[in-house]
């Protein structure tokens, strides 16, 4: 990512921020439209996971400009989500269901700019999940 597209990642998560609880309703009700065999993976209070969905955005996003931690964090939750089922493959319809959600959430807000951010930063992200998935880094 380059520093512009971290700019904009970060200024477009405030906003985010200001519509957390919807933004995380919003995410988990496109995610299971999308891919309702999923649905099966949470087995808890969904309110609850759409707050951890959020906290869990709000620590990566703190931590773009510290590799090292975001790296770190990625790969912790790459050893939790392999414990609860989560494929290669997932990782793809997360991004699809997180980008809808975006510009559900952030509106005219949502530029191509602040797509195209926010899909480097995406992409990213899955590709070090699923690295340390493979490397034996999650194995459970």
């Amino acid at each position: 990512m380059t520093p512009e597209q971290v700019q904009l990642v970060r200024l477009s998560f405030v906003k985010v921020m200001d519509i957390k609880d919807a933004a995380g309703k919003l995410f988990y009700d496109r995610l299971f439209a999308i891919a309702p065999e999923l649905r099966s993976m949470f087995k808890g209070d969904m309110d609850a996971q759409a707050r951890k969905l959020m906290d869990t955005l709000a620590v990566a996003i703190g931590s773009l400009r510290n590799a090292a931690a975001l790296t770190d964090l990625l790969e912790q939750m790459a050893h939790r989500h392999v414990k609860y089922g989560v494929k290669d493959e997932h990782y793809a319809t997360v991004g699809e269901a997180l980008l809808w959600t975006l510009d559900k959430g952030l509106g005219p807000d949502f530029t191509p700019e602040v797509k195209a951010a926010w899909t480097a930063l995406y992409g990213a992200v899955a590709k070090t999940m699923i690295d340390a998935s493979s490397k034996g880094l999650a194995v459970a």
